[in-house]
């Protein structure tokens, strides 16, 4: 089966909303490509190494979470953005990029597929009066040790995570945001939350993790983002018998 780009980017944006968020980049097709898709490859970013892997495998299309033109950047298509766009032109491939819409879609987003890979029962929204909430809490069914749940994290995201203890407590409660959502900890910790999951970390977090007593892990900007490109493409397979493949980029941060 097949579908036309302009068919997939019109569901795609009627699954994911990208109009109700603002971000930091476009969302949606970043690059056209042809005009037919069959077959499309899923990752995280759209690297060169991706994009490779995508040549090989004969795709019509792509779909990540980290795509291109990001705020704030150079916009000339010079050097490595030259070569990546270059790539992509001239094997005719389409490129499409969603990234908050994509963090926060209540079923196949970063956030929600994390909370299911550690059996979260998700609440809502971190962010209690933005309805688009970035970052997520929840809770465990029974409570957990710290070190209990960073054994989790390291078998569910086959990464050994960074861990800040902020004392003995166990953690019932718990916030969480993927990728680089380490700033929300104060926000989890001034709400009473027993600990906060990130991908990366800061000099600061460390800080307001024990001073404000609120345990944190960070388990890999990748790590903790690889699953909603993942489930979006399962999504896309079933809803339109295409042929899709996720490709994991090693990354260690």
């Amino acid at each position: 089966m097949s579908i036309n780009n302009q068919t997939l980017l019109s569901h795609l944006n009627q699954l994911l909303k990208p109009e109700k968020v603002k971000d930091y980049c476009p969302n949606g097709l970043q690059v056209e490509g042809v005009s037919e898709i069959s077959k499309i490859v899923t990752g995280v970013t759209a690297c060169q190494a991706l994009i490779d892997r995508a040549v090989e495998l004969n795709a019509d299309a792509i779909f990540v979470h980290h795509g291109y033109f990001w705020r704030g950047e150079n916009p000339c298509i010079v050097g490595m953005k030259r070569q990546r766009i270059k790539q992509l032109i001239n094997h005719d491939i389409n490129l499409y990029g969603y990234h908050l819409p994509l963090d926060i879609h209540p079923e196949l987003g970063n956030n929600a597929q994390l909370a299911k890979r550690l059996n979260i029962e998700v609440i809502g929204g971190l962010e209690q009066q933005n309805p688009q909430s970035v970052a997520m809490h929840g809770q465990f069914e029974t409570p957990l040790t710290l070190q209990q749940l960073a054994k989790t994290v390291e078998q569910s995201l086959q990464r050994t995570p960074q861990i800040i203890s902020a004392g003995e407590h166990s953690i019932k409660s718990i916030g969480w945001c993927t990728g680089g959502g380490q700033s929300y900890i104060e926000m989890a910790a001034e709400q009473g939350i027993d600990a906060f999951i990130s991908g990366e970390i800061s000099e600061q977090t460390v800080h307001v993790a024990r001073e404000m007593e609120i345990h944190f892990i960070a388990a890999g900007h990748h790590a903790t983002e690889r699953y909603g490109a993942k489930a979006l493409g399962e999504y896309l397979a079933k809803s339109f018998d295409l042929d899709v493949t996720f490709v994991d980029i090693d990354n260690p941060v």
